[in-house]
């Protein structure tokens, strides 16, 4: 049984009462896997969730290492901070969207959809890493809400600028989400959930092996979902999904596993609340909905096929080698919540909706992309080395669709009721295209030099080439724009890790990353113009001293690092409308991180971050304003606990909290740059709690509440 009280996390980010009891029936279960399942915390405020058929495989929350083969050392010993938030914790916190797993780590933050973008908006250190999402480390950059997690095992966070890693971008750091594998292991778990808000869930996770093939196994994940929103249950979400991969080879030498995934979704997108610098304006009420309910929607169909070989020449050589291909429609139409409030005869307590509300895209996102790696073991003398040589070539393409459905937008209204609905004139028209291309080659190395027992090196080279096209129309007027942009772009990272004792890790690391000005384009198709198609890339840098230690018999793993990003060449709009790279922005400050178990009952995962940011230099003409402020949505305090303690008769209880300080609000439609200056988000505390109760070995009931103390942020 789950009852979940969740959040909508637009801008401004506010929080709806919510309330929620559910009951969930699980059955048809095998021991092996635990049942997984995920919500999204912008998109479903009320979930309630699900039954839980578990396994007695024991799960903990404490990670040993990174799912990619670039990182040839433990996480222990890896000298960078690197969060994975496992299956456990998602599970338990009925986790159903990526934004709502991501909460678990401190020093991420989230944006709305601003200027007609839409999907997931994520910040990282200050830094927006919304292109530097991966699956099973493939980038997946399109412009999606990744609103289910039924078919990832866990979601690995990598902070720093890192993009010998991931590549282009990646100021902050990256984020990988890995992907459920077939195993030889028989394992079958049903979940089904009730909530209030509409909120009814189906997901099954099958997993066999193959009779008759040796090393051959087969799974299959399956999910059907709906909800209405806490307090605006005008606002609902529906979305199912089928994700079946198959195995040969397992436990031999040579191993293929070929994986397809299919998701589908269609809500009513949540524009948020009007607002200007942040703050609601007077008279608004939190349940009331500023779209069109007739005009607004979002339609979105993911389907991905992969895969991946691998293959052990002997114990020292192997090659991995992973491909993909995938494709993403989306078609959204928003009707914007930014409204006009002074003039055209609008006295107070009114409004009209913005130019522009109504308007719409449809897109389209291909991507073909292929990582091959080989591993070497050696050593020269008396280094031994753990070598990873890689390329990665890959081709993402966007086609872009504007259109407007003509809204007769000049009625007034009143702040306090909004129509909610259109009837006026409508009249569908396209107004402009867009098809962009987006082409990358890479070759990279990462070695880890044991210099003898207690001092290990490591050293990653990256060199990547970046090609760009954006060809776009104008149809009213029949303009069209051709933008060309080509970069190469060499990035690296160093680290020294000093071992005092086996089960500690005292480190320090350097690394860079670039963000060319078509970093964007298959994500939103945006940021390629006239006037910076040319400029070199920006340039970011890092340092980080840190350490990682496993206490309690290797039970718990604790981390620390103080860091410093720099970016030293910002891009600047200039009054005439050209672009120079003069800006200058920096963050620092520490991290603190625990996971795993305590005790043999209790299990513990948290984190906390302090931010110290600021822009050192800005655009002419705006460095009164900007210069010495915080970065837009870089809170200089964040914190988040999961815990959960075993009792006696089976039963488990568990805590969750977050914490998220006050932070400068990014410049919106109605504000001035001085108004953004002086705005801030306030800060606010959530707490959760879960209810388990193991019915027998094959049947789990699980309660969740969130925002237990009904929070409005």
């Amino acid at each position: 049984m789950r009852v979940c009280h969740n959040s909508i996390g637009n801008l401004p980010q506010r929080r709806l009462l919510a309330s929620a009891i559910g009951f969930a029936v699980a059955s048809w279960a095998s021991t092996g896997l635990a049942a997984d399942t995920a919500v999204d915390p912008q998109k479903s405020p009320v979930e309630l969730g699900s039954v839980t058929v578990q396994g007695q495989q024991d799960e903990g929350y404490k990670v040993d290492s990174a799912s990619s083969p670039k990182y040839t050392a433990p996480l222990l010993d890896t000298p960078q901070t690197i969060t994975v938030v496992p299956q456990a914790v998602i599970r338990e916190q009925n986790a159903l969207s990526l934004r709502q797993v991501l909460s678990n780590v401190s020093g991420i933050t989230f944006g709305a959809g601003e200027g007609g973008n839409y999907g997931d908006s994520i910040n990282i250190r200050g830094f927006s890493a919304t292109n530097n999402l991966m699956v099973d480390g493939l980038r997946d950059s399109a412009n999606m809400t990744r609103s289910d997690m039924f078919n990832l095992e866990m979601v690995e966070v990598v902070k720093g600028p890192s993009s010998v890693y991931a590549g282009a971008g990646a100021t902050a750091g990256s984020i990988n989400m890995v992907s459920k594998a077939p195993s030889l292991r028989a394992a079958n778990n049903l979940q089904a959930g009730l909530g209030t808000d509409g909120y009814r869930r189906l997901a099954a996770d099958i997993n066999q092996p193959l009779d008759g093939i040796d090393g051959g196994a087969f799974r299959l994940n399956l999910m059907a979902h709906e909800n209405d929103v806490a307090g605006r249950e005008q606002i609902n979400y529906e979305r199912w999904g089928i994700a079946p991969s198959v195995a040969f080879g397992l436990g031999s030498a040579t191993r293929l596993t070929l994986s397809y995934l299919h998701q589908s979704d269609e809500n009513l997108p949540e524009y948020g609340l009007p607002a200007i610098a942040g703050k609601v304006l007077a008279g608004v009420d939190r349940d009331d909905y500023f779209g069109f309910r007739n005009i607004d929607t979002e339609e979105v169909d993911v389907d991905s096929l992969t895969a991946k070989f691998e293959h052990d020449f002997n114990d020292l050589v192997s090659l991995n080698s992973i491909s993909r291909y995938s494709e993403v429609d989306n078609r959204t139409v928003t009707t914007r919540s930014y409204v006009q409030t002074v003039g055209g005869g609008i006295g107070p307590g009114q409004f009209k909706y913005r130019s522009g509300s109504g308007n719409g895209r449809d897109t389209t996102t291909k991507l073909a992309i292929n990582q091959t790696n080989l591993n070497w073991r050696f050593a020269t003398g008396f280094i031994e080395h753990a070598l990873v040589t890689g390329v990665e070539v890959s081709r993402e393409t966007l086609e872009r669709t504007n259109f407007s459905n003509n809204l007769d937008l000049s009625p007034v209204y009143d702040l306090n009721n909004p129509p909610g609905y259109y009837v006026g004139p409508r009249n569908r028209s396209n107004t402009s295209t867009l098809d962009a291309e987006l082409t990358d080659q890479a070759l990279y190395a990462f070695d880890t030099l044991a210099l003898s027992e207690q001092w290990d090196l490591s050293l990653g080279l990256r060199w990547e080439r970046y090609e760009g096209e954006n060809d776009s129309r104008t149809l009213a007027t029949g303009v069209r724009t051709q933008l060309e942009s080509s970069d190469e772009m060499l990035s690296g990272r160093v680290g020294l890790a000093y071992k005092p004792v086996e089960n500690g890790t005292i480190y320090v690391a350097w690394g860079n990353s670039y963000n060319p000005s078509a970093q964007n384009l298959a994500t939103t198709g945006s940021g390629l113009n006239v006037g910076n198609q040319n400029l070199d890339p920006e340039k970011n840098e890092t340092w980080e001293l840190g350490t990682k230690w496993e206490l309690l018999d290797q039970r718990l793993a604790l981390n620390a690092a103080i860091f410093r990003v720099d970016k030293t060449n910002g891009r600047v709009e200039l009054e005439d409308g050209t672009f120079e790279l003069q800006g200058e922005q920096r963050v620092q400050g520490f991290e603190l991180g625990a996971s795993g178990k305590i005790t043999d009952k209790w299990q513990a995962f948290a984190s906390y971050t302090q931010l110290s940011s600021e822009v050192l230099k800005a655009a002419p003409g705006e460095d009164a304003v900007q210069e010495g402020q915080a970065l837009a949505n870089t809170p200089p305090r964040s914190f988040s606990l999961w815990t959960t303690y075993q009792l006696p008769a089976d039963f488990e209880i568990g805590y969750g909290a977050q914490f998220v300080d006050a932070r400068n609000v990014a410049v919106a439609t109605g504000d001035t740059p001085a108004q953004a200056s002086r705005a801030k988000i306030d800060a606010y505390w959530v707490h959760g709690a879960m209810l388990g109760y193991q019915v027998n070995k094959a049947l789990g009931l699980q309660l969740n509440v969130n925002n237990l103390f009904d929070e409005e942020y």
